[in-house]
């Protein structure tokens, strides 16, 4: 064992046990204040249209709260946590099939309470939008871009 000391878990991290489950307004009110709704266009020559789209639903916390991010792991019943930079861990989730089956439906189903939940509606349209293979031609991509460019722009709260 190291020298370094464990830091004390947060008052919510003590007040979710492994063994509780979460509720859905819980969830809802955290995603509000700690998610993320973010779709990256990278470039990738091999690709058909030369870019690659990956949607993705984020939730990161200092990893001392590192239980909270697997107790939304096994809300959602799907995803993956790691570390994101530094002492911060993410709840991430990529797949196409797990936000079409899992998060999209949540978040349909449990609106956010912020203006939030404009760039979830946003990150669906594109989710949809992929469905459709419509991130296979040059013109939905350009869509897709614009649409994308428009999410997580620091709106104030």
């Amino acid at each position: 064992m190291n020298d370094e000391m464990l830091e004390e878990p947060s008052e919510t991290l003590r007040s979710i046990s492994p063994s509780s489950r979460l509720e859905a307004q819980w969830v809802v009110g955290f995603v509000d204040g700690e998610g993320c709704f973010y779709v990256g266009i990278n470039a990738q020559p091999e690709m058909k249209t030369g870019y690659q789209v990956l949607p993705e639903f984020t939730v990161v916390q200092h990893q001392r709260d590192v239980q909270l991010l697997y107790a939304l792991k096994q809300f959602f019943g799907c995803g993956v946590v790691r570390r994101n930079h530094g002492d911060r861990m993410a709840y991430r989730v990529r797949s196409l099939e797990h936000l079409v089956k899992y998060v999209i439906p949540f978040f349909e189903k449990h609106p956010l309470k912020s203006k939030k939940h404009l760039d979830f509606l946003k990150f669906r349209r594109i989710v949809i939008m992929m469905q459709r293979n419509e991130h296979l031609t040059p013109d939905g991509i350009e869509r897709i871009r614009q649409i994308a460019s428009e999410m997580n722009t620091g709106r104030e709260r």
